[in-house]
């Protein structure tokens, strides 16, 4: 039997979308409203081999789920046969541990927690209010970025400021990418042919934002995130990890606290560093000779490596390294880069391995490296899609 899952990732101005059956995992209909609020919004829709577009004014999330929900009806498949909803929430805080059906008490704790992710928790309370009601008599479910990591041993958590005040304000790592971490690490389990608890593993996401997780027993120990996505690894408009006494002395320069905000958020990082966050455009300013573009990248190199090799001592060796995400999937020569820096501690590179370039999980190692390397495609959609269907069957609810 058929279990197709709506599977919805709402941003400020955009909702992206895709259906899932539960019981094959076959991708139904994949889709994306952008643009909303403005004069013009646009919506695409997959299914079936076939492309489909509209351009309308969708003023708020309500309107363009209304779009959607008339693709579906033109185009298909039937929203009538979806058993439930999905959706993407960024920040759980320290009250969610794992997926659960949306109620009016889950809406409340997700506006509480809005500080904590003042740009994401907001747009995706509004997505699930304007799916709840074009979609009303199917269970919702919020899947939390931060669930994967919620249960970090507490000397991985804890922050060492005042403890009363960290307690008052709910400071301590979170960490984030949590579902694209869970996949990634059960698929590599799977695909070496161990159990999941058996193996000590770092996954390296590597996207526009980035993180690396370190996964022993079972459960993650260690994440570069933490209170908020600006934590850890160089990305590609966010600083990472710095001084906290940068802001006080940016502050005290004449910047006020939101223009410090941004600047480390949207004006750092790669493109801080040379002008470029796409590592396409790095790696072709690199070869032309631009030594801005060569710093950003060595800066990035050096992160990255540091955080391995520190989860590596926190783990007491590692298995199996996986590189996921848009660079760590496609971007060979930082997978080199990482890899020829930790030659002395078992992480042996095959060159034509990794120079391949597919959607299936393979070995970008030689087969006599002490730690296996790996290039694991994320699919988030699929995890949530997994996530929910578990949901489902734990309390019972139904379509």
């Amino acid at each position: 039997m058929s279990m197709p899952i709506l599977l919805l990732n709402a941003g400020s101005s955009s909702i992206k979308y895709q259906v899932i059956d539960a019981e094959d995992e076959a991708v139904l209909a994949t889709g994306l409203i952008e643009r909303i609020g403005e004069e013009v919004s646009a919506i695409e829709h997959k299914t079936q081999g076939e492309t489909y577009t509209a351009s309308d004014p969708y003023a708020n999330h309500t309107e363009a789920l209304g779009a959607l929900v008339g693709m579906f009806e033109a185009h298909g498949p039937r929203l009538a046969s979806v058993r439930a909803v999905g959706h993407r929430t960024v920040h759980g805080g320290d009250r969610f541990d794992k997926t659960v059906q949306i109620d009016d008490e889950v809406i409340q704790a997700l506006v509480d927690l809005s500080p904590l992710a003042p740009l994401h928790n907001p747009p995706g309370i509004a997505g699930i209010k304007a799916a709840q009601a074009a979609l009303p008599d199917v269970p919702h479910f919020a899947i939390f970025d931060t669930a994967f990591f919620a249960h970090l041993p507490a000397e991985a958590y804890t922050y060492a400021i005042d403890a009363a005040t960290a307690k008052r304000l709910a400071i301590r790592r979170y960490g984030f990418h949590g579902t694209s971490h869970n996949y990634v690490s059960h698929t590599m389990a799977a695909f070496l042919g161990h159990h999941y608890d058996d193996l000590k593993m770092i996954v390296c996401h590597l996207g526009n934002g980035a993180s690396v997780s370190a996964v022993a027993g079972g459960r993650p120990v260690e994440t570069s995130m933490g209170l908020t996505p600006l934590q850890g690894l160089v990305m590609g408009t966010r600083s990472g990890d710095i001084d906290p006494g940068v802001h006080a002395y940016l502050c005290r320069s004449g910047l006020s606290i939101d223009e410090v905000d941004t600047l480390l958020n949207k004006k750092s990082g790669m493109l801080g560093l040379c002008g470029r966050n796409d590592f396409r455009d790095v790696g072709s300013a690199m070869a032309e000779g631009d030594a801005d573009a060569k710093l950003a990248f060595d800066v990035y190199i050096h992160r990255l490596v540091g955080y391995i090799g520190n989860y590596m001592a926190i783990l007491g060796g590692v298995d199996a390294l996986a590189f996921t995400a848009g660079v760590g999937e496609n971007d060979q020569k930082v997978r080199a880069a990482v890899c020829e820096r930790l030659a002395n501690l078992g992480f042996h590179l095959d060159d034509d391995r990794n120079s391949v370039r597919n959607k299936q999980p393979r070995l970008i190692s030689t087969d006599e490296s002490p730690v296996k390397v790996l290039v694991v495609p994320t699919n988030e959609e699929l995890q949530m899609a997994r996530e929910v269907r578990e949901a489902l069957g734990g309390n019972g609810a139904e379509g």
